[in-house]
């Protein structure tokens, strides 16, 4: 490092770590002690290494043994999210199955006005999108919180 800085030669952006690389690594290493793959002993070492270290090669070696792909799946708020956007899923669904009845309902009460067919054609296209409005809220599950644990 002092060479490079005698020599007038910088050292690459990308190498060095931030806070917020630092933040993330330090959230990352709270998740492996909260699922298990780290010692209440161990994850302060670490903790206090994110914060001396000035690389992200640093910041990767303290992350290199544990299964990070596994701990960011079970992160909570990553489900949380999930969840989240499967019920907007749901709401959008249900606003189009609303607007879609307004029509029908319109259109057959027009022409039911207009002549004399009585019909109530509406209920098929209403409860083929009623199967599916069903199906998919079905699909989307509630979190469960555990408690305790």
């Amino acid at each position: 490092m002092r060479n490079q800085l005698m020599t007038g030669i910088a050292p690459n952006p990308s190498d060095r770590a931030g806070d917020h690389d630092r933040q993330k690594t330090a959230a990352r290493l709270g998740q492996a002690l909260a699922q298990g793959y780290l010692e209440i002993d161990e994850y302060e070492q670490r903790v206090q290494a994110v914060f001396q270290t000035h690389t992200t090669a640093g910041l990767r070696e303290l992350l290199a043994d544990l299964p990070v792909d596994r701990i960011r799946r079970a992160d909570p708020r990553r489900r949380a999210a999930r969840s989240a956007a499967a019920r907007r899923g749901v709401r959008i669904h249900l606003g189009a199955f609303v607007a879609m009845t307004v029509v029908v309902l319109s259109v057959w009460a027009a022409v039911a006005v207009t002549t004399s067919a009585s019909y109530f054609w509406p209920i098929w296209p209403i409860l083929g999108a009623a199967i599916g409005l069903i199906s998919h809220a079905l699909g989307v599950r509630p979190a469960v919180k555990t408690v305790g644990n």
